[in-house]
């Protein structure tokens, strides 16, 4: 599978970036561009995501291996934020010769209780005629009432892409929709014992509940040299909410 990338800058160690769900590789474009002149960056569409081909299943390790095989030979530094950070902690623990740091952004390597809120966006994205819309701002309005909160909208919106037969979702949501359960949730069993000796940058959003003391044990356990560091003013999405801040941490990490 070939996935779709972008790639910025031409000098110095590689930094790779997985975006979450809903996501698109160029959700990182603003850090990226500001390590481009001293990292060679490369931002990846997650399969079933933005340009990237759709997969028939949902299963973290495989997802993992895809994004191994885009990669490639060169050690790289790797970032995953959410659903990324799944794969990119699965990646370190399948394939750690070909992470050489990792930066995990507001996700923790467990299953969580939920993903009622996704499944929600979900409903309400496969709910919507796009066949009948002309403009984007009538999609907009579409989701206005199940999507009060302007910046989630106009993220998800962001998966609405115009073709010539029309608007489509580039995202795969019955999929996803399917197979929530597994998104949601961590393969720990099919891991085994594996850990990841590498340097691990654990980043939270302090207005954040994906990532709690409660998580810490089993962060330490696969990941035994993480450094933790919460952002404050941030919620889950902290790179897009103190860019600035997260740069910065991301920065030190990289020296």
């Amino acid at each position: 599978m070939s996935l779709h990338r972008t790639e910025l800058g031409q000098t110095g160690s590689r930094v790779v970036f997985c975006h979450g769900l809903f996501g698109q590789g160029r959700n990182w474009t603003q850090i990226a561009k500001a390590l481009s002149a001293d990292h060679r960056v490369l931002l990846l569409d997650m399969p079933n995501h933005g340009r990237s081909p759709w997969t028939e299943t949902f299963d973290y390790l495989d997802l993992a291996d895809i994004v191994a095989d885009a990669i490639g030979d060169e050690p790289v530094t790797l970032v995953g934020h959410s659903m990324g950070g799944k794969i990119a902690m699965c990646l370190a623990l399948r394939h750690p010769e070909l992470v050489e740091r990792l930066v995990v952004v507001d996700v923790a390597p467990v299953a969580y209780a939920s993903g009622r809120e996704f499944v929600g966006y979900i409903e309400t994205m496969r709910g919507m005629d796009v066949a009948s819309i002309e403009r984007r701002e009538q999609a907009e309005e579409a989701l206005r009432e199940a999507v009060p909160n302007p910046v989630v909208r106009s993220f998800l919106l962001q998966n609405l892409r115009r073709t010539e037969d029309g608007w489509r979702w580039q995202v795969n949501l019955d999929l996803l929709g399917e197979h929530m359960a597994s998104l949601t949730g961590w393969p720990g069993e099919a891991l085994g014992p594996a850990t990841y000796d590498g340097p691990v940058l654990w980043v939270g959003g302090a207005g954040s509940d994906y990532i709690s003391d409660e998580h810490a044990g089993e962060m330490d356990r696969r990941f035994p040299r993480n450094r933790r560091v919460l952002v404050k003013g941030a919620g889950h999405w902290v790179h897009s909410e103190q860019p600035e801040v997260f740069l910065e941490v991301l920065r030190r990490f990289l020296a």
